[in-house]
């Protein structure tokens, strides 16, 4: 069998949902404002937060999302690495997604690619497609990572761009069409659609066929659980990675915040499996 190492990114969230059992991932998103006051003492608090939450919730998830701009915006970007690193040593077997919305022209975009995947070890990172597909390439041609391409998102102003009629179509369904179609030749891609918008995610579903959706939106977002399971799963029962970053990061306040967070994973986890 493959090392996590050799195995496409694929095939390594095929099995993270095997053996967890789960389609939750949790997005490692710090505000430190919302720590627990006894980690105001640590010298690295972003990073021991994330290990606790790591170490509370590994078996009841298929991914972790780490957003980049929390850690950029106070200076750690070495916490960030060392939480990706905790990772990888600790739970090898779950994937990594960088939230990093990266797309540039095709020089710089090779450099962004660069920092996700050999900076900071990610085994994917969400990428813009308004550039078009030159500045995707450098994500899409590394078929062991994955791109995490953003078709329909769950912020009410993306309707602004998305839903634009080109033609008889959505501009969120002609990116979905381009995926599937052109930019998948390594099967390394997965796409965007927030569970904000049930209707639009069983239409990305329906063009996609089995292709995996990171779907955001649920929790602090208000997006419905069964009717993202529902309209975004695949014939298997799985194809969708749900993400919840502030529900399952500040269940708790004291020091038992990191038994907290999985309480908020465990029961987001058996929620969204009683739609499956």
């Amino acid at each position: 069998m493959d090392s996590a190492e050799e195995m496409s990114f694929t095939k390594r969230l095929e099995q993270a949902w095997e053996s967890s059992g789960s389609l939750v991932c949790v997005g490692l998103d710090p505000f430190v404002e919302r720590f627990p006051e006894h980690l105001s003492s640590e010298e690295e608090p972003v990073f021991v937060f994330n290990r606790e939450i790591i170490d509370a919730t590994a078996d009841l998830v298929c991914a972790y999302k780490p957003q980049i701009a929390h850690y950029s915006a106070l200076g750690a970007e070495e916490q960030l690495e060392k939480t990706i690193a905790h990772i990888k040593r600790s739970f090898p077997g779950i994937p990594v997604i960088l939230d990093a919305k990266r797309g540039d022209i095709g020089s710089t975009a090779e450099m962004y690619a660069r920092e996700a995947f050999e900076r900071y070890g990610a085994d994917a990172v969400t990428v813009n497609p308004y550039l078009g597909g030159d500045a995707i390439e450098p994500f899409l041609r590394r078929a062991d990572k994955g791109a995490v391409i953003l078709c329909k998102t769950s912020n009410p102003g993306g309707k602004d761009l998305q839903d634009l009629r080109v033609g008889k179509k959505a501009l969120y369904q002609i990116v979905a069409e381009k995926a599937v179609t052109e930019w998948n030749e390594n099967q390394n891609v997965l796409l965007v659609v927030g569970a904000t918008y049930p209707r639009e995610l069983g239409e990305v579903r329906s063009i996609v066929g089995e292709m995996p959706l990171l779907v955001p939106g649920i929790g602090a977002q208000s997006g419905d659980v069964g009717s993202a399971v529902v309209n975004g799963k695949n014939a298997q029962g799985t194809g969708v990675v749900i993400n919840s970053s502030r529900g399952i990061l500040y269940a708790g306040q004291g020091r038992d915040f990191a038994q907290a967070a999985r309480e908020a994973a465990l029961k987001l986890r058996d929620q969204i499996n009683s739609f499956r």
